[in-house]
C-alpha cells in the first residue's frame, strides 16, 4: 500500500462558509463537515451555495464516514442537499450537533441520520482512521475539535473556536484533552483563522445577559432580538433577562422553532412552558411584557425579521416604542443585506441596536490572535493549514506562525480543490481538483421545500425572462409598464398579454405599500417572485426570471 495521506478541501478555504474537507488514505475517504454558503445581493435568483462534490461522485475511492464539528449552517447545512447524491456511510457528531443535523434531514424527508457521540466517549475507529471529539467554546454549544489518527500521522482539525474561560453555559474548552492527545505528536494543525487580524483575546460573553436585562428595563414596547438560531447560550441569556424583567418570550421563525425544540429536548435550552408565548397569542399580552426572539440576523430576504421590517408579517407589527437588537455580526459577504434591513427598521421609527454602534449584545465566536497562538502552543504541530477564513485571514495567520518560529514551507495557504499530500517525512502539493460554484434556488424563505441546482445546462434548457420595471422611490409604486424580454424559451406566448397581467399583479402587490422605499433588495425579490408565479401559471414553464428594478 502507498503510505501517504491526501488532504483536499472542497470548501472553507479562502471562504468563511461551505466547509467540507477530505482526508484520503489509500482507497478510503473521511469527510469532515458538510456546510453551505450564503448568496449575496449580486447573485440574482440564488439563495444558497454548496460545496462542489463532483470529485466525490466520480472517484472510485470509498467514503467511509463523515464527522461534523458543530451545528452551524456553514458546517452542516448542505447535508440534505448532498447526502442523497452520495452512497451510504456513517456520520458522527456530538449530541446537539447531531440533533440539529437530524432535524434538518427530517425536514427534507431524508432517511439518513447522524449518530450522536458524547465528548467523554472512548476513541472511535472508522476504516483506517481513529478519532476523538474535543470540546471547545464557540457560539453554539457542543462545538468540537477533532483529533484524527491516521497511519501517516496525527491531524488536529481545529475548526471554529475561541478560548472563553467564562462562557455563559459554563462549558469551557478542554485544554487538558488537547494537550494529552497532542503529546503523541501532531503532523498537521488545521486551525480556524477568522480572528487572525485581531490582537489580544476575544471578549468573554459572561456579561451579555445583564446588558440585555438593563436594556429591557428602558424599553416601553416589545423587546425584539435577532441572533443565530443555533446560539443556544445566547437564547438562554435572553430568556433569563426576560424573566428578570417580567417579560414572556416568543420565538418567531422556523429555524428558531426547530432549534428550540431540539435543544430543549436535550436540556441545553432553559425554557419553561409558562414563560413561552405562542405566536398567535401575542395579541393577548401588552407589548412591554413581551420579548420576541426572531430569525433573520443575516438579513435573509424571506426571513421573519425581513418580513416584520417590511410590514409583511401577519402576527408581528412594529411600533415606535419597540427596541430591536442584533445580537450577531454580519457574516462576511452579508453586510449589505443586514444593513438594508437595519435601514428599513430605522425608517419605521423603532430603536435599532447593532454591532457597529453598540458592542454590548454580541461577542465573536472566533478566537483572536492570542487564542490562535495558544492553540498552536498546545498542539505543537509540525505543519499548519489555516481554514475557515478569507485569504487575508489566512495570510495574517501565516505571519503569526512565522513569529512563533515556523518556516514558510511549514505553513500552507491553500485553495479549494488543492491536494496536499503527506508522505513519510515530506509534504507536497498534489493535483488540483476543479471546483465550481454550485447554486441552490427556488427556496421559500426558511421553509426549504424545493430546490434547483442551477448551472448553464439548466439555463440553456429553460430559457430566461428579464423583467425591467421602474419604481418610484418616494411612493414604492410602479411607473409605467414593465418591459419583458424573453430568450431561449420555445413555448408559444403572447408578450402583450403577459405584460398586461404582470402589470396587474405588480400593482396589486405594491399598492398597499405606498411609502418611501428603504429596501430595494426586497422590492426586487418581490417583483421576481410575482413574475415567476405569473409566468408559470400562464406558460407552464420555469425559466430563469431576472428582475431588474430601476429607481426613479
Amino acid at each position: 500500500m502507498n503510505n501517504q495521506l491526501s488532504f483536499i478541501p472542497l470548501g472553507g478555504i479562502g471562504d468563511v462558509t461551505r466547509n467540507m474537507y477530505l482526508y484520503e488514505y489509500n482507497d478510503q475517504i473521511l469527510i469532515v463537515d458538510c456546510g453551505l454558503g450564503f448568496a449575496d445581493e449580486t447573485m440574482l435568483g440564488v439563495d444558497l451555495l454548496l460545496p462542489d462534490i463532483s470529485y466525490l461522485l466520480k472517484t472510485r475511492k470509498r467514503i467511509i464516514g463523515m464527522l461534523l464539528t458543530h451545528g452551524h449552517e456553514d458546517h452542516i447545512g448542505a447535508l440534505p442537499f448532498l447526502l442523497p447524491q452520495l452512497p451510504d456511510f456513517p456520520i458522527f457528531a456530538t449530541p446537539l450537533t447531531a440533533a440539529f443535523a437530524n432535524a434538518k434531514l427530517k425536514d427534507f424527508n431524508a432517511k439518513k441520520r447522524v449518530e450522536s457521540i458524547n465528548f467523554n466517549s472512548a476513541e472511535r475507529s472508522i476504516g483506517s482512521f481513529r478519532f476523538s471529539f474535543i470540546p471547545v467554546t464557540h457560539s453554539v454549544s457542543d462545538t468540537s475539535h477533532i483529533f484524527i489518527k491516521t497511519p501517516v500521522g496525527n491531524f488536529y482539525h481545529g475548526s471554529d473556536y475561541k478560548f472563553d474561560d467564562t462562557p455563559y453555559d459554563g462549558r469551557i474548552s478542554d485544554y487538558a484533552k488537547i494537550s494529552q492527545l497532542s503529546k503523541n505528536g501532531v503532523l498537521c494543525l488545521l486551525s480556524d483563522c477568522l480572528g487572525a487580524e485581531k490582537k489580544g483575546r476575544t471578549p468573554t460573553e459572561i456579561g451579555i445577559m445583564q446588558n440585555f436585562a438593563n436594556e429591557m428595563k428602558t424599553c416601553q414596547g416589545k423587546f425584539i432580538v435577532t441572533t443565530y438560531s443555533s446560539n443556544i447560550s445566547r437564547l438562554n441569556q435572553i430568556i433569563e433577562a426576560s424573566l428578570q424583567n417580567g417579560r414572556r418570550v416568543c420565538f418567531v421563525g422556523r429555524s428558531l422553532m426547530k432549534n428550540k425544540e431540539a435543544s430543549r429536548d436535550l436540556g441545553y435550552l432553559k425554557l419553561k412552558k409558562d414563560i413561552e408565548v405562542e405566536l398567535d397569542a401575542l395579541k393577548n399580552y401588552p407589548d412591554n411584557k413581551l420579548t420576541l426572539i426572531v430569525a433573520g440576523s443575516q438579513g435573509q430576504e424571506n426571513s421573519a425579521l425581513t418580513r416584520i421590517a417590511n410590514g409583511e408579517h401577519k402576527d408581528v407589527k412594529l411600533h415606535e416604542n419597540d427596541t430591536i437588537v442584533f445580537s450577531s455580526d454580519p457574516i462576511p459577504g452579508n453586510e449589505t443585506s443586514v444593513y438594508e434591513v437595519v435601514n428599513t427598521l430605522t425608517h419605521k421609527g423603532v430603536k435599532v441596536l447593532y454591532s457597529p454602534i453598540v458592542k454590548d449584545f454580541h461577542v465573536s465566536g472566533h478566537g483572536s490572535l492570542d487564542e490562535l497562538e495558544q492553540l498552536i502552543k498546545l498542539v505543537k504541530p509540525k505543519k499548519l493549514i489555516p481554514i475557515g477564513g478569507q485569504f487575508r485571514h489566512m495570510f495574517a495567520y501565516k505571519k503569526l506562525a512565522e513569529k512563533l518560529g515556523y518556516k514558510k514551507n511549514d505553513i500552507f495557504l491553500m485553495e479549494d480543490g488543492q491536494e496536499l499530500i503527506f508522505g513519510q517525512g515530506n509534504v507536497r502539493l498534489g493535483r488540483t481538483i476543479p471546483t465550481k460554484n454550485v447554486y441552490v434556488d427556488e427556496l421559500s424563505g426558511e421553509a426549504l421545500e424545493s430546490f434547483v441546482l442551477r448551472d448553464r445546462q439548466k439555463l440553456s434548457e429553460a430559457g430566461i425572462i428579464i423583467i425591467l420595471a421602474e419604481v418610484d422611490s418616494s411612493s414604492g409604486q410602479l411607473v409605467g409598464s414593465p418591459d419583458v424580454i424573453v430568450r431561449g424559451l420555445t413555448t408559444a406566448y403572447d408578450i402583450k398579454r403577459l405584460n398586461a397581467r404582470l402589470m396587474q399583479d405588480f400593482h396589486k402587490a405594491l399598492n398597499p405599500r405606498k411609502a418611501r422605499v428603504t429596501n430595494w433588495i426586497y422590492i426586487r425579490k418581490l417583483i421576481g417572485e410575482i413574475a415567476e408565479k405569473r409566468i408559470y401559471k400562464d406558460l407552464r414553464h420555469r425559466p430563469l426570471v431576472l428582475p431588474v428594478v430601476i429607481e426613479v
